[in-house]
């Protein structure tokens, strides 16, 4: 890519573009620091609960090309930014870690990050935040003074889409939030909740009605299954729910991959735990081992759509008849 654009003049355009996953996809370590160094402290990231944004913080800051460096090797050149987002906010600067615009972080948030999480940098790395040489491109750089941003898809856009399908249908459709982050399992405990208080006394929604969401949850690794913050979701969900009848839901990301499997995510009925009882899966060890995969695998539930060669983040739907 920077072989790409070097040696432009103001009489080149540059079209760029950018989409959730760019993280995993332009990887270009700092110098000093192995690909395999930052392979390491992206897999400590993802399993520490860390938030999207305070993951590609760090991502930016031990990147040669994220945070704007790519955009920056484009100067003087004008450079269009094409971008879906996947990230709760639609900040640019976070998706695919923002490679081709301003970065308002700096190496000293980082390090922040790093210490809040316990994260162990490689001494390399730990250098490179502290010496401050990670710092990023900032906003009012001059090199990005030819830089425009354009949102093409977006999360809001797919839960209105949902919205128009569930209208159609005679549903209600209630869209809840388009950000929605934290721990998968709170989430679901929390949206379980409000489908029990909508299905028993008709608040703050009357039935039928769907509860749409988006955003990305976390989910904080402690056991040895196979999962993703969707089907940990919806786990929680069901297990909150506890068989309440006329509650059913999906979850999945966008992209056809929950987790590090091509499973976009599952579906939950009210005879999902019975179901699960019956082949000797304990929903709760699921739960604590992190085994959202093998369990709704168990039961014949998954959601498993192939690539979908798009990314908006994750999709909720909750169905109270």
């Amino acid at each position: 890519m920077l072989e790409l654009v070097s040696g432009l003049t103001s009489d080149d355009l540059v079209i760029c573009l950018i989409s959730g996953g760019g993280s995993a996809l332009l990887p270009l370590p700092a110098n000093g620091i192995t690909l395999e160094e930052k392979q390491e402290i992206n897999r400590a990231l993802l399993k520490s609960g860390a938030t999207i944004s305070e993951m590609n913080c760090v991502r930016r800051h031990l990147s040669a090309i994220k945070g704007g460096r790519l955009a920056a090797a484009c100067h003087p050149a004008r450079v269009v930014n094409l971008v879906i987002s996947d990230v709760p906010g639609d900040n640019p600067m976070d998706i695919a870690s923002g490679p081709t615009v301003g970065d308002l972080t700096t190496c000293s948030q980082a390090l922040d990050i790093v210490r809040r999480y316990a994260i162990e940098l490689p001494s390399a790395a730990r250098t490179f935040l502290e010496s401050g040489e990670g710092e990023t491109i900032k906003p009012d750089d001059s090199r990005l003074a030819r830089v425009t941003t354009h949102l093409i898809a977006t999360p809001q856009m797919a839960l209105e889409a949902a919205a128009t399908v569930a209208q159609q249908a005679g549903i209600t459709p209630v869209i809840l939030s388009d950000r929605i982050e934290g721990e998968a399992r709170d989430v679901g405990k929390v949206l379980a909740a409000l489908a029990l208080q909508i299905r028993e006394h008709h608040q703050p929604f009357s039935t039928p009605c769907v509860l749409l969401s988006g955003g990305e949850t976390t989910v904080t690794v402690k056991g040895s299954g196979r999962g993703g913050r969707n089907v940990e979701f919806l786990l929680s969900t069901a297990i909150a729910l506890n068989g309440a009848t006329d509650i059913y839901a999906v979850a999945g990301d966008t992209d056809g991959v929950d987790g590090l499997e091509e499973i976009a995510g599952a579906f939950i009925a009210p005879d999902s735990l019975e179901r699960a009882w019956a082949r000797g899966v304990r929903p709760l060890q699921s739960l604590d081992s992190n085994d959202g995969h093998g369990f709704f695998e168990a039961i014949g539930d998954s959601l498993v759509t192939g690539p979908t060669l798009t990314n908006v983040n994750d999709f909720r739907a909750i169905l109270v008849l």
